[in-house]
């Protein structure tokens, strides 16, 4: 796996440890140990004990045991030798649960160490985040009024700003090499999803993905956007919404400089813009109608690559595309892969012009 080490002019880049009975803590000690280099000026947020334990899970045979330093500040990360683990400990973090059990306590210490990161994201402090799983259970058990980071980092921002929530409209992008896809809604049921495809939300689904791709593409994203119904409604037989909300969005879209064709069917369109070598794709990211209609092809094509994105935020997130796997946490086997795509995929971010402090800001309404 390729990635280039972060260069020394960034700020340092923050990996929250995820919820501790999980894979988050082993694949960040996995990552800091095969990656070095392209970790160099990545720091840990957590608690010290869980990260030690986590190098210990990873410890194979004939293998050292991975250091793990503490630090007191996020420029400390860059003083810290390769194939060494820098971890800045919150106060007040319990120590490591129980492997593989949802935890309040693991719910609300993961939630801890994101709006930190965050906080320090939004002055400046470090130059992204990039977030371990957490658990969505652990996090309602813990009184966390937020089903997942893309939530909870859209309140911070919002708090920072100084403006309602409906005022910082954020987005999800799943991406790996081969296809990207944006999501007009996130976790919410099929039921208020559906409710969510307006003009609107599609409108604005797409000036957000026009914004945050622009920069790092270096041009406009070719963007395809994916019909609701079977077929994409086969002209109103199988339901208007194409007909009377999605294409009247997108023409919306043209109108002001966006990229954007469509609609067309679902069950198609992601293989039209699968990028492979020897088949270019047609398009450069899909705007999918709902979370499993954007997911299931993303992760289908292997989780070991994708990566979740926030579009909209005043800052730079990513987190790898899979959750905290507690079947297998506690037993050193998780695959860092995701996290790693997801440290590179934030260095580019940082690296392309105009992006410093955030993007994919949608216009304030």
């Amino acid at each position: 796996m390729h990635c280039p080490p972060t260069q020394k002019t960034f700020a340092p880049f923050a990996i929250t440890q995820g919820d501790a009975a999980g894979i988050g803590p082993e694949i960040i000690a996995k990552a800091f140990r095969d990656h070095a280099e392209a970790l160099r000026g990545c720091f840990a947020v957590g608690d010290v004990a869980t990260l030690r334990r986590a190098a210990q899970v990873i410890a194979g045979p004939g293998q050292g045991l991975l250091p793990v330093a503490e630090i007191a500040a996020p420029q400390d990360a860059w003083r810290v030798p390769p194939r060494c683990l820098p971890v800045l400990p919150l106060p007040g973090l319990p120590p490591p649960p129980a492997w593989g059990q949802i935890s309040a306590a693991a719910g609300a210490a993961a939630a801890q160490c994101v709006q930190w990161a965050a906080d320090a994201a939004l002055r400046g402090e470090i130059a992204a985040l990039i977030t371990a799983p957490l658990h969505k259970e652990a996090l309602h058990a813990a009184g966390v009024d937020f089903p997942g980071h893309t939530e909870l980092l859209q309140a911070q921002a919002a708090r920072h700003a100084g403006v309602p929530v409906a005022q910082m409209p954020v987005r999800m992008m799943l991406a790996t090499p081969e296809l990207r896809t944006v999501l007009v809604s996130i976790h919410v049921s099929l039921r208020q999803a559906l409710a969510a495809v307006t003009q609107e939300n599609i409108l604005q689904t797409l000036a957000i993905t026009h914004q945050a791709l622009t920069p790092i593409l270096g041009h406009a994203p070719r963007i395809a956007v994916a019909g609701l119904n079977p077929h994409a409604g086969e002209g109103g037989l199988f339901g208007r919404e194409e007909l009377d909300t999605i294409a009247p969005a997108i023409a919306a879209a043209r109108a002001m400089g966006v990229d954007a064709h469509g609609p067309y069917a679902p069950d198609t369109v992601f293989m039209r813009a699968r990028n492979t070598p020897t088949h270019p794709g047609e398009f450069e990211v899909v705007l999918a109608m709902y979370h499993d209609q954007g997911l299931i092809p993303i992760k289908y094509l292997g989780v070991e690559h994708g990566v979740n994105v926030t579009l909209g935020l005043p800052l730079i997130r990513t987190s790898p595309d899979h959750g905290t796997a507690f079947d297998i946490a506690g037993h050193g086997v998780a695959d860092p892969a995701s996290l790693v795509q997801a440290v590179c995929l934030a260095q580019q971010m940082a690296a392309a012009p105009g992006l410093a402090g955030g993007f994919g800001q949608a216009p304030a309404s």
